[in-house]
């Protein structure tokens, strides 16, 4: 370590954060109550879909047939119950061909149609009681939803000797749109006062503890900000507010507290706060550069995904990643400027100490007794280490064996609460329909063709395998369209396998598939053409960030393939939990039985970026102490100690953010938050306490090799916390120091 007589010149990062810190805090200051502004109404203008390949071949039937067959394509359902009497009942007919007639006169609504009107035995309940008055609200997502808030209260509720109940597409996304929001808001209640108290106790004092919270507020408010700016460029998606929120508070608290951590251990050893805070950004502050970018690469691998939903959670969460990465490294050290000593102010374990030695706050690692417990638990990991890295994987892979058994689905209604309007609509159509209004296929045709033409073409698909059956042509010029009702669940492996056989059966004009099950199947073939190039990208960009920060061959390697193994019980839990139901009860979901297909690569990229988090901040303490000493299995014992009790206060804080989105409503965050926190205190209370230190332990000094031109390269581009120290005299090898050196 540097000397106290001999203070390290104060670089220009540090003269540039601290020439005027009062300065800095007043602008950042201006520019979040700017974001507050722009952000302000950002949450109205995110959509709630984008689960489909806009490019793929339903999505074009799609935008067809809803301009040429608006009948085709019903997204408003209202379900009416005419109570004990039949739907066939001349009262009963008669004022629901009255509504159906005043909803046709509504502005913005086309298509409508009605049990009443066609006769249609789909949209007649089997009991008789209940009847479907479907149409289609035109626009897009923000249009669809003002017109439902305007016509919906009118149709609602009692009507004569009806009840009519609203449901469809559109209320279904509009419903699951207003709970995000509100269940947000809980959330954030939740979260910041629990949050509040988990960093007093981990600080001790309130002011360094009130110091992560604000950088975790202006990063949120500033993404707000960016989310709002999108909407007038692209779609994104409302469940990225979710992202935004979790991620802005959990590494705005992560980054704070290694920041805070090393500046109070450099105004322990008798920096003054200029000094301790130039050390302290040359290394924690690179450590935190280095994480925001492993973060922000894992996200930015969902940009190469076409849904809009993906590409979402990639604007959320890059931009809240790299504001908290800015805030924590210009306005936090403005801040500990300004504060000095005095960021020990306020400390509230005193009233609980009752004689017992003050020292630094947990985790630290400066021979406090909770840096000594990690140090001894890494000792006692490295002395059995083969056991605890084949136990540790065994008990990792046998977690995850469950997600062999997944199945993948579409988001619809069953992401609602049991109670929801909507949800009830649907379930009541799914119970106790012969058939599924607007969930079939649709075949378009294109080109024209005689009425025999078409005849041929309806009986082949009538002849084919789980078809229930066919209706249609219904001809507008040179197109038209059939509807085909498949015999099971609309997106089940039978309606999944007749999409591919429709699309295979021969016919004298173009045909295109869409429906449920089509978008599905469109939606898995994206994914899969698209997965190889993201997993590429993160695991080379992975790769290429931890050797400029370890200058180590093995170290990346390992890094990638633990942080992947690390997920193992996210995905497992993911399945066991949401797909087969199990838990459903207590967590308050109704599982469809399978998983969104977007799910699981959204988790894996969020959850793999916050694993290469904590990863990077474990790496650079035990790189840092191996450049100062030489002693492979002493640095890793030095860098669990001095940072394993730090990285699991951050792992339990952002799982507590994370447990408080999983309380949303709407199953697909409530997947998100809880499958998240559970992966993050996996990887910190698992892989990084006993995975990490026994796998080193078996690598030992070759963990730290890397040939010579690589060697070259590092000493030139890379960087690590901290710099290397002198030599010890016994050293046999000096080679050792140009491992990794600091360029």
């Amino acid at each position: 370590m540097t000397e106290v007589n001999s203070p390290p010149r104060v670089g220009g990062w540090t003269r540039f954060v601290t020439a005027r810190p009062r300065l800095s805090l007043l602008a950042a200051l201006v520019l979040t109550v700017l974001a507050v502004l722009a952000g302000s109404g950002a949450a109205d203008k995110l959509g709630s879909g984008g689960w489909e390949d806009p490019d793929a071949e339903s999505s074009y039937a799609t935008k067809v047939l809803e301009r040429e067959f608006p009948d085709s394509q019903p997204n408003l359902l209202l379900l009416v119950d005419s109570g004990r009497a039949s739907v066939d009942d001349p009262a009963v007919a008669a004022e629901a061909t009255r509504l159906a007639e005043r909803l046709s006169g509504e502005k913005g609504v086309v298509g409508v149609g009605s049990y009443w009107g066609t006769r249609a035995p789909a949209l007649r309940a089997e009991d008789g009681h209940e009847a479907v008055i479907a149409a289609r609200i035109t626009g897009d997502e923000k249009t669809m939803g003002e017109t439902l808030d305007r016509i919906a209260p009118s149709y609602r509720g009692t009507q004569g000797p009806l009840e009519v109940k609203v449901g469809g597409i559109v209320a279904v996304r509009h419903e699951m749109q207003t709970i995000i929001q509100e269940d947000l808001t809980r959330a954030e209640i939740i979260a910041l006062p629990v949050t509040l108290v988990l960093l007093v106790m981990v600080f001790g004092s309130a002011v360094a503890a009130l110091l992560p919270l604000g950088v975790g507020i202006v990063a949120i408010l500033g993404t707000n900000a960016v989310l709002g700016a999108l909407t007038e460029f692209t779609d994104v998606s409302v469940f990225a507010m979710n992202l935004t929120t979790a991620l802005g508070l959990g590494l705005a608290i992560d980054y704070a507290l290694f920041i805070v951590r090393r500046f109070r251990e450099e105004l322990s050893g008798g920096a003054d706060p200029t000094t301790a805070i130039g050390a302290t950004l040359r290394t924690a502050g690179r450590t935190v550069l280095f994480s925001a970018l492993t973060v922000a690469v894992s996200l930015a691998a969902m940009l190469v995904f076409p849904q809009y939903f993906l590409r979402s959670f990639a604007y959320a969460g890059i931009a809240v990643v790299l504001l908290a990465a800015a805030a924590a490294l210009v306005l936090l050290p403005a801040a500990l400027v300004l504060l000095g000593h005095r960021v020990d102010s306020l400390d509230l374990r005193r009233l609980f100490r009752r004689g017992r030695t003050q020292g630094a706050a947990p985790g630290t690692g400066d021979g406090t007794e909770d840096g000594k417990a990690w140090g001894r638990a890494a000792t006692l990991v490295m002395r059995r280490a083969p056991f605890f890295a084949l136990g540790t994987t065994a008990v990792l892979v046998l977690l995850g064996l469950p997600f062999l058994g997944v199945r993948f689905g579409t988001a619809d209604d069953r992401q609602l609460p049991s109670s929801a309007e909507s949800h009830v609509v649907q379930q009541h159509i799914r119970d106790g329909f012969p058939g599924t209004p607007g969930g079939g296929l649709e075949v378009l045709a294109e080109g024209r063709a005689t009425r025999a033409q078409y005849a041929a073409y309806k009986e082949r698909v009538a002849a084919l395998p789980d078809v229930a059956r066919v209706d249609g042509p219904l001809v507008n010029g040179d197109s038209a369209y059939f509807t085909v009702q498949p015999e099971g669940e609309a997106v089940d492996d039978a309606g999944q396998r007749l999409v591919g056989d429709l699309r295979a059966t021969e016919a004298p004009f173009d045909t295109k598939v869409t429906g449920a099950a089509a978008v599905l199947v469109d939606s898995k073939d994206a994914i899969g053409d698209q997965l190889p190039l993201a997993a590429a990208f993160i695991t080379v960009v992975t790769l290429l960030l931890v050797f400029l920060l370890t200058g180590s061959v093995l170290i990346p390697i390992q890094a990638v393939l633990l942080n992947a193994l690390s997920l193992t019980a996210m995905f497992g839990a993911v399945v066991w939990v949401f797909q087969d139901g199990h838990l459903s009860g207590l967590l308050g979901f109704t599982s469809p039985g399978s998983i969104e297909t977007t799910l699981p690569v959204l988790m894996f990229c969020v959850a793999f970026g916050l694993s290469m988090d904590y990863g990077v901040f474990l790496l650079s303490r035990i790189k840092e102490e191996y450049d100062h000493t030489g002693d492979h299995e002493r640095a890793v014992r030095l860098g669990l100690q001095r940072t394993g009790g730090l990285i699991t206060a951050a792992a339990v804080i952002l799982a507590v953010v994370m447990v408080a989105i999983g309380t949303s409503r709407v199953t697909n965050t409530k997947m998100l938050g809880l499958g998240i926190a559970l992966a993050v205190l996996m990887d910190a209370m698992v892989v990084r306490s006993l995975l990490v230190p026994a796998v080193m332990r078996l690598t030992g000094r070759a963990t730290w090799w890397a040939p010579g031109p690589l060697r070259r390269f590092h000493r030139r581009f890379g960087l690590s916390e901290g710099g290397p120290a002198p030599a010890p005299a016994t050293r046999p090898d000096p080679e050792r120091d140009t491992v990794g050196a600091r360029g």
